[in-house]
């Protein structure tokens, strides 16, 4: 008879290191001896300092976190959710755990006794390594050691770890109260003061917000004597307001709060300032909201003091990502959400580094990320592409002055890759000479992929002209900028040989309709989402807002929006685009967070016949897309 529940675990362990290394039969055999633990919230599966179990753990469902201390005061050091390995000291040292592991929500956790896998260890090379790699991970991620051999303790703190929110939409005030341009500061004081709110909006004859006051305007402005209460309110109120739609979730309202260092965002009907107000929301609002959210994230990064640190808050981020991919959470908030976490662990790093350096920067600088970041499209961790530009200097102080910025730029890449961020195998970072230069230089740089196209400036300038300012002084972004735009201006050549590249990508399907995969190499049998897919949706997006001088929008997502908006008559075909990206977008993520990778190379057979429906159908929008650049630019005549 089968044994269907040992089928079961096998079917869940073979997805995860080591055990897809095993041989089918031997995984069974595993299998059939595991046990089936269910862990309550809160709940220990061991302490710290009790003796060892004879057995380890894999999380089947929920999560659970390790934890040095004890519970008065307890640190988080890891937390391991599905297919994460944990109590692997049995295994190592069979002496007394050194940490605690609770159940951080309800749990399934298989129990595999250590005498029925120890046979395996011996056995399999590729096993034994990997459980020696996890248990000297979660060692290091108990303190990591310094060049001069500190040990630095990288532990948060477990209210800031835990501080995670689902998105949600959230309540806001309906009736907002409202005055004219003109109004007195003593009327709408009483007003304020019989309908108890803090803030009133100030809206012209349309109901559109133009300003808003406060209690702390009255404070600062009116109680210090500064002006008359019967000035009138357009003299004292703080404009422009930041507006949002009716749909802001709770998570994006802390952001916003946060980056715009206000207490109120002015609800209206389309979200810009030009439509009628329909509500306001407070950061009072807030507090008795939904509470958890990825703002409490962004405080903990500018309050942390050590790069190591900021790992684990980029490992939050992931568990958050996966909430809103299981929630079904729209792609454009979800890629807003991640990508402002992004930003901010990059500019913590950034401050980080430059403090690191014997002397603060001798000139004016930028830095820049490229590629997926720069379009804020980079939901999982992948490999890091950035540059640096700084200010022009005398000939003679150049070298010195991109030595300095070199060294920074190591600083910095090193800090990424310590929170996850892979070395760019190209080497397409700022501690490249290449990638830090003087503005001038970048602007002869750009200008010379332009005006002298090769193979290699085509490539280059894909990925370089996704540029995104990060920190420093942004008029260097906005300079370069203008040099693209100015040279595409001066004609098409530029953009139909973008368009070659774009329409030269390897195709997704065969001749009969099925998926072309890798013909060898290390990926050998495996779709590539990415080359195949997304890039002709991402190439087409940048060609054709360069070809309309469509400033200040980067993500492909928006980009295909403000397309739909220029080009009414391709609208259908823009709108189509961006449905695939936001599928295939999302299905790389959901692809890397299961394999834990990039999720670019996918193995056809573990797809359900839905999601390779799903994926085919996103391929028509891809062959319609690349047939408008051919036709438009004429690319017939360059192939």
């Amino acid at each position: 008879m089968k044994n269907t529940i040992a089928e079961r675990i096998q079917d869940f362990l073979k997805q995860f290191p080591p055990f897809d290394s095993l041989k089918a039969e031997d995984l069974l055999l595993i299998s059939s001896q595991i046990k089936v633990l269910y862990v309550q919230k809160g709940e220990y599966v061991f302490k710290q300092e009790n003796p060892c179990n004879d057995e380890f753990y894999i999380v089947r469902e929920g999560a659970v976190g390790l934890y040095r201390n004890f519970d008065t005061d307890q640190s988080l050091v890891d937390i391991c959710d599905a297919g994460d390995l944990f109590g692997l000291r049995v295994i190592i040292i069979k002496k007394e755990y050194r940490m605690s592991a609770i159940a951080d929500e309800e749990s399934i956790v298989y129990v595999i006794p250590t005498q029925v896998f120890e046979p395996f260890i011996e056995e399999n090379k590729e096993v034994n390594k990997f459980l020696l790699e996890t248990f000297a991970a979660h060692a290091r991620n108990y303190f990591t050691e310094t060049d001069k051999g500190q040990r630095i303790d990288n532990t948060i703190s477990i209210e800031v770890a835990k501080d995670l929110s689902t998105l949600r939409s959230i309540s806001y005030l309906k009736k907002p109260i409202t005055c004219l341009p003109k109004d007195t500061v003593r009327d709408i004081a009483e007003r304020m003061t019989s309908k108890k709110v803090s803030c009133i909006v100030i809206v012209d004859k349309d109901k559109c917000p133009v300003g808003i006051i406060t209690d702390r305007d009255l404070r600062t402005k009116i109680a210090t004597g500064m002006f008359a209460v019967t000035s009138s309110v357009d003299q004292i109120m703080t404009f422009p307001v930041i507006t949002y739609p009716k749909t802001i979730t709770v998570a994006e309202a802390q952001i916003a709060l946060i980056k715009q260092d206000v207490s109120h965002l002015c609800i209206t009907k389309d979200g810009t300032q030009n439509s009628k107000l329909i509500g306001i929301l407070s950061d009072h609002d807030l507090l008795v909201s939904f509470g958890n959210n990825p703002s409490v994230l962004i405080k903990e990064i500018k309050r942390i003091k050590k790069v190591q640190e900021l790992r684990y808050i980029r490992k939050q981020v992931e568990k958050l990502l996966k909430t809103y991919l299981e929630q079904d959470i729209p792609t454009i908030h979800i890629i807003n959400i991640i990508s402002e976490i992004n930003d901010a662990l990059t500019i913590r790093i950034i401050e980080l580094a430059i403090k690191k350096m014997i002397y603060p920067p001798p000139v004016s600088f930028c830095f820049l990320v490229l590629g997926s970041q720069g379009r804020r499209e980079q939901l999982l961790l992948t490999d890091q592409d950035n540059a640096f530009i700084f200010e022009d200097v005398e000939e003679e102080y150049y070298e010195s002055t991109q030595h300095y910025f070199i060294e920074l730029a190591n600083e910095i890449t090193k800090g990424l890759h310590t929170i996850g961020y892979e070395y760019c195998p190209a080497e397409m970072m700022a501690s490249n000479p290449r990638w830090c230069m003087s503005l001038s230089k970048w602007e002869m740089q750009f200008k010379d992929w332009m005006t002298t196209p090769t193979e290699e400036g085509t490539l280059l300038s894909s990925i370089f002209f996704d540029f995104q300012y990060i920190y420093g002084n942004v008029s260097m972004a906005d300079k370069l900028s203008k040099v693209v735009f100015e040279g595409v201006n001066k004609g098409n050549r530029f953009l139909a040989l973008l368009g070659v590249s774009a329409i030269q990508k390897p195709s997704p399907l065969g001749f009969f309709k099925q998926f072309l995969v890798e013909q060898n190499g290390e990926h050998k049998d495996t779709f590539d989402i990415k080359t195949r897919a997304m890039m002709v949706l991402i190439d087409a997006a940048r060609i054709l807002v360069l070809y309309h001088n469509v400033k200040g929008v980067n993500n492909t997502l928006l980009r295909y929006d403000k397309l739909a908006e220029i080009e009414p008559n391709n609208r259908e075909l823009f709108e189509s685009c961006a449905k695939a990206f936001r599928v295939l977008i999302k299905f790389r993520t959901r692809q890397g967070l299961l394999h834990h990778n990039s999720g670019r190379f996918i193995k056809l057979n573990t797809l359900s016949k839905n999601d390779k429906l799903r994926l085919k159908r996103c391929f028509r929008p891809v062959r319609d897309i690349q047939e408008l650049l051919r036709v438009r630019f004429q690319l017939k005549n360059l192939i």
